[in-house]
């Protein structure tokens, strides 16, 4: 069973997100909130798996409230989708770089949105090619230059080889094919690296390649 919390302040999106999601047989709505103070009370509460986060929302916004999130050990293993009405905004970045595990636009179809929280609840982030990669790319490529990232000391030359491979949207199967190793090494090391960086999920993993300049967004594919 996938439980969910739905945050947003307008109750009318709320209602919709918690019919669409009630339907479903393996998740189970375990709570709502309408602002960011409030999400992050009940995520402590209910440890949900998914956590369905707008942005925009009095007292404390839902950046603020990922950050928090994300920095409680005890939440470790919740996941955090970002909603959105445009997937242009440039805080979505920082929604990432904060601990979500990916995006949503908020008129996604209902299939993609079931889909979705299944993806994330597996430990999977939600990574679509066309938007959070070029939402990574066009932010970083107006920054001065690449930050100074702790922890990129502490890989291997094999492990920052795949770390670029990672910020440049490569699955594991693909990242085995490209160095001719087996999927099971190749999720080994994406295991690791997550491990040494302290990466929630592999959305923590893209955006670090990005900030470290391993990944440049003249280098990107599609």
């Amino acid at each position: 069973m996938i439980r969910v919390l739905i945050v947003d302040d307008q109750g009318l999106v709320r209602a919709g997100f918690r019919a669409l999601l009630d339907a479903e047989n393996d998740i189970e709505v375990v709570g709502e909130a309408a602002d960011g103070a409030a999400a992050v009370r009940l995520a402590a509460q209910h440890v949900p798996d998914v956590v369905l986060m707008d942005v925009r929302m009095p007292e404390m916004d839902g950046i603020d409230a990922t950050r928090r999130i994300a920095a409680d050990p005890r939440l470790r293993g919740v996941r955090i989708v970002i909603l959105t009405t445009y997937e242009t905004d440039e805080y979505l970045f920082d929604g990432l770089r904060a601990g979500a595990s990916g995006f949503l636009v908020k008129d996604t179809s209902p299939t993609e949105l079931l889909r979705a929280l299944r993806v994330v609840a597996n430990g999977d982030a939600l990574l679509a090619p066309s938007a959070t990669r070029r939402l990574i790319a066009d932010v970083v490529s107006r920054a001065p230059g690449p930050e100074p990232t702790a922890g990129l000391g502490e890989l291997t030359p094999r492990e920052r080889e795949i770390l670029g491979l990672v910020g440049s949207a490569m699955s594991n199967d693909e990242i085995a094919d490209r160095l001719t190793i087996s999927k099971a090494t190749a999720k080994t090391h994406v295991s690791r690296i997550m491990g040494k960086l302290e990466a929630r999920d592999r959305a923590q993993l893209v955006v670090f390649a990005y900030e470290s300049g391993l990944v440049t967004p003249s280098r990107t594919a599609r």
